[in-house]
């Protein structure tokens, strides 16, 4: 054998050698790689407070880097907080009273969406009508959840919430009256206390303004139920307008505005009572 032929030889053997040892350290790695993955996986079903720390700081690796790219914070629940539904999801009833709102108060039809179901889902509990709830919160507030009245009156269907805080015990305190429907639900019981009291629905509305001591309301429950008309012809399928004309003689002043709110003291005695 040349000095040639030894130095190929050599090198294949040297090269061989090589190979082997990189398969066999590879095997290993991969031996050793895949027990420390079936070890990980039997810990951490073995100790659920891990898997769940760590994913608690991944969850919060990822949260800080979409933030370091986006340049805000991120909150990834906040879909779950906001009070809003697809009005196309809606039964066909309640979408066009959804709509026709939404229209006539300028509110995008998703919030009022999340409204016109609950008022028809809170409706069907306490056999009320829910285009009646409709309507007490569109003449109350106009649809504005963050409303407050000279008086304290809050929320969409203006509630006194000094008054029935006890109503919002269950919903967390009185900080929940701005939840949208927090205040439905309470507003609600108020009116239905309103009705029981009076024995009537145009009496509880009296009661409801706050004008249970006096002989007029200053046209509230005209207006309730004026509205409430129109949201049953619209949940019936008719064509209503968006605006009512106003025909005011002319011999005869124009009212001023009522304020609807109901009043402390009255509110007060109903609670009581």
């Amino acid at each position: 054998m040349t000095a040639s032929e030894k130095f190929t030889k050599g090198l294949r053997i040297f090269a061989s050698d090589i190979a082997q040892g990189f398969f066999e350290i590879t095997h290993n790695g991969f031996a050793l790689l895949g027990l420390a993955v079936m070890f990980a996986a039997i810990t951490l079903t073995a100790r659920p407070e891990i898997r769940e720390a760590g994913e608690v700081q991944l969850f919060s690796w990822l949260q800080d880097r979409q933030t370091a790219i986006s340049g805000m914070a991120v909150d990834l629940v906040a879909i779950d907080r906001a009070t809003a539904t697809n009005p196309k999801d809606l039964p066909k009833q309640q979408a066009a009273v959804a709509y026709w709102l939404s229209k006539k108060y300028n509110i995008a039809p998703e919030p009022l969406s999340a409204l016109v179901t609950e008022a028809y889902e809170t409706g069907a509990r306490t056999k009320l009508d829910p285009t009646l709830i409709l309507a007490i919160m569109a003449i109350e507030s106009g649809f504005n959840p963050f409303a407050q009245s000279p008086v304290g009156a809050q929320g969409l269907m203006q509630v006194m919430t000094k008054i029935h805080s006890d109503k919002y015990e269950s919903f967390g305190g009185k900080l929940a009256a701005f939840d949208p429907v927090t205040n439905l639900r309470v507003g609600v019981k108020v009116l239905q206390e309103c009705i029981s009291r009076a024995g009537s629905l145009e009496g509880g509305l009296k009661l409801y303004v706050g004008a249970g001591n006096m002989e007029d309301d200053g046209g509230y429950a005209s207006k309730v139920m004026a509205e409430h008309s129109r949201l049953q012809l619209v949940a019936m399928g008719r064509a209503v307008p968006l605006m009512t004309p106003r025909i005011v003689p002319a011999s005869a002043p124009e009212q001023a505005p009522v304020a609807t709110p109901a009043s402390v003291e009255n509110l007060a005695s109903l609670s009581n009572s």
